[in-house]
């Protein structure tokens, strides 16, 4: 086959040996957003013969500053689908497969995850990034992690047994705030702002059934009563609910939430005894100082808005969304459910009602009001990005997407990025050795063959792990947060697999709860085979050694441990579920000391040039540009 033009540049550029690798490799990128479209390019230009793309978000018009590969009349679409035909235009010989799914539906088993040579990932959520990992972990595939916020930016190579995991330091955990505090006690506006976009717009216009990351319901003792209560005033706006597109429907609304409901607060006397007590809201005296308030005041998105012109948008929008249910509703066939509107940050009528509600709200408990280019910052949690950052994250991982294919993962670094003085830098660390203490990489872990329908729990545990695996009495099984079985709890052992609604690529986490020599946790994937009626329900293709757990250590606090800049979720997310790079919240004390923290470390790394900066080394023999570090 003749060599083109661009497969020369690519071979002198990479060598021979890696540009052959390249272009039969199979590759998976999870996430098309900030990072996931410039790695895209980076991908398909460096000849990457087959990449398998996999996002299930849609394009936004706040997407459009920094995901080149998506336009004006692209938004709603898919940001795979879009993405695929947008990146092949670049180089028309690499294969894309492109899928508008989630990343953790069953079709994306292990066995899937196997075929590929290399993982990227280019999420934006805690929940996602560990699932990838625990995938390429099971499949023993290679992972390149990465993520951004603003100027920070961060490369993570992962190898099963040879490097940390992502899950091998701790990450900080999305933020919520208990719904006593949303629901009566409010001290900040990010809590009138959850207020008003998980349960006021669910409640009048969605699904009050929607769990809201954002609001804590755990049943313990302080939040348990204001749970209670919390669904008392769900049932009453339900029932206003039912008067929308009525003249008196706005004026029901205002008066449950702004003067109900805060009388009702008024009258437990000894809540006000330490703190200042929140105002009533009258739908007349506002009605009078609105008059002469146009609509147009809700353009001004970066002004902070009257409490007359937050009650006049706050009208107008209840109108608006109320006139769009009530289309829907009167399209829709016979006997559906009724229509329901979701939040949405990027559409004019929601964000004006969720800002006038809680700028409204904040009005009654004495907080400052927020104009509503900062409420879409804080309720849509977006995260500050910036093209540059993305570009350059995304060609890191290409760079040390090569060490792992070269087989020298020994070269491969955990790359930063920090902004120090003007200049913009790049730090490096040789990748740590997984954590021994690590619930997800620390773990002996093997494949189970299993008769889904037939296979009860019993099966597996007198069969598989105490006649097979020999365990002791004391261990337990468990699925994801769920016990089916310790010694206390037997009441599964009848039921099958199926009944138990584990299905093919379920995991299964087995802790070995003796006193003396105490195994590791042992995780079984569990891949669902119908096997013959004569044998047994469940086939273990191969014995596995389960090591012995090594002592617990005290935990000290880290001195020189890795940074975890808030990176698409990269550590704490926010809660942000959907687009890359699209939440965002004040810094805390931790992350505002992060870049500091980076910068010493770039201090540390620049007293060893030769081993950590990424040079570019010119064979001169060959003619061959080799990037090494």
């Amino acid at each position: 086959m003749p060599t083109t033009g661009r497969d020369k540049y690519a071979r002198q550029s990479l060598g021979g040996n890696l540009q052959t690798r390249i272009k039969k490799a199979r590759v998976l990128m999870v996430g098309a957003g900030g990072i996931g479209c410039e790695l895209l390019k980076n991908l398909v230009l460096t000849g990457f013969g087959e990449i398998h793309l996999v996002d299930l978000d849609t394009i936004d018009l706040s997407n459009l500053n920094r995901q080149f590969l998506f336009r004006n009349e692209h938004i709603k679409k898919s940001k795979a689908l879009v993405a695929k035909e947008s990146a092949g235009r670049f180089n028309p010989n690499v294969k894309i497969e492109a899928y508008h799914d989630n990343i953790k539906d069953p079709k994306f088993s292990v066995a899937w995850f196997q075929t590929f040579e290399v993982v990227f990932n280019a999420l934006d959520n805690l929940d996602a990034r560990r699932h990838v990992n625990k995938m390429c972990l099971a499949a023993d595939v290679p992972l390149i992690e990465s993520g951004t916020t603003g100027f920070l930016g961060q490369v993570q190579p992962i190898r099963k047994g040879k490097s940390q995991c992502y899950d091998c330091t701790p990450k900080e955990a999305p933020k919520s705030f208990a719904v006593c505090t949303i629901r009566s006690t409010p001290s900040q506006p990010i809590h009138c702002i959850v207020w008003a976009k998980a349960y006021l717009f669910n409640e009048i216009f969605g699904t009050s059934e929607d769990d809201a990351p954002e609001i804590d319901k755990t049943e313990d003792s302080g939040n348990k009563e204001e749970i209670g209560n919390l669904a008392k005033e769900a049932t009453a706006l339900k029932r206003i609910r039912g008067a929308m597109g009525s003249e008196e429907f706005p004026r029901l609304v205002f008066e449950k939430v702004f003067k109900e409901d805060i009388e009702r607060l008024l009258s437990m006397e000894d809540m006000w005894k330490a703190r200042t007590k929140p105002v009533a809201l009258d739908y007349d005296s506002l009605s009078g100082e609105a008059l002469g308030v146009g609509s147009a005041v809700a353009k001004k998105d970066q002004a902070e808005w009257t409490p007359a012109e937050n009650f006049a948008v706050f009208l107008d929008s209840l109108r608006r969304l109320s006139s769009r249910v009530e289309e829907t509703k009167a399209a829709q066939a016979t006997g559906n459910s009724p229509p329901v509107l979701t939040f949405d940050k990027d559409d004019e009528d929601t964000m004006d009602f969720v800002a006038a509600s809680a700028n409204l709200r904040s009005l009654v408990f004495h907080m400052e009001r927020k104009s509503k280019f900062d409420i879409k910052q804080m309720a849509g949690n977006i995260i500050p990005a910036i093209a540059t950052t993305n570009a350059m994250t995304a060609s890191l991982c290409v760079l040390q997407a090569f060490k792992v294919m070269r087989g020298e993962l020994h070269k491969a670094k955990m790359v930063f990025l920090a902004p120090n003085g003007t200049e913009r830098r790049l730090t490096a660390e040789t990748l740590s050795s997984p954590n021994p203490d690590c619930p997800v990489c620390s773990v002996a872990q093997t494949t189970v063959e299993v008769d889904l329908a037939r296979a009860t729990l019993n099966d597996l545990v007198e069969g598989l792990l105490r006649l097979e695996l020999k365990y002791g009495e004391e261990f337990s099984v468990n699925s994801g947060s769920s016990i089916l079985y310790d010694p206390d709890e037997d009441i599964n052992l009848s039921k099958t697999l199926t009944e138990l609604d584990l299905q093919n690529d379920s995991f299964l986490t087995v802790i070995d709860e003796s006193q003396e020599n105490a195994r590791v946790n042992l995780v079984l994937n569990i891949v669902g085979k119908d096997l013959n009626k004569g044998d047994k329900p469940y086939h273990l293709d191969k014995k596995i050694d389960i090591p012995i757990a090594p002592p617990k250590k005290p935990t000290e606090p880290e001195t020189n441990g890795h940074p975890h800049p808030v990176t698409n979720g990269n550590g704490v997310s926010n809660g942000a579920a959907n687009g890359a790079t699209n939440g965002t919240r004040k810094r805390t004390a931790d992350e505002a000391g992060l870049e500091d923290e980076l910068i010493k470390k770039k201090g540390k790394v620049a007293a060893k040039p030769d081993e950590d900066d990424i040079v570019l080394i010119e064979d001169s023999n060959e003619g061959a540009i080799v990037i090494d570090d």
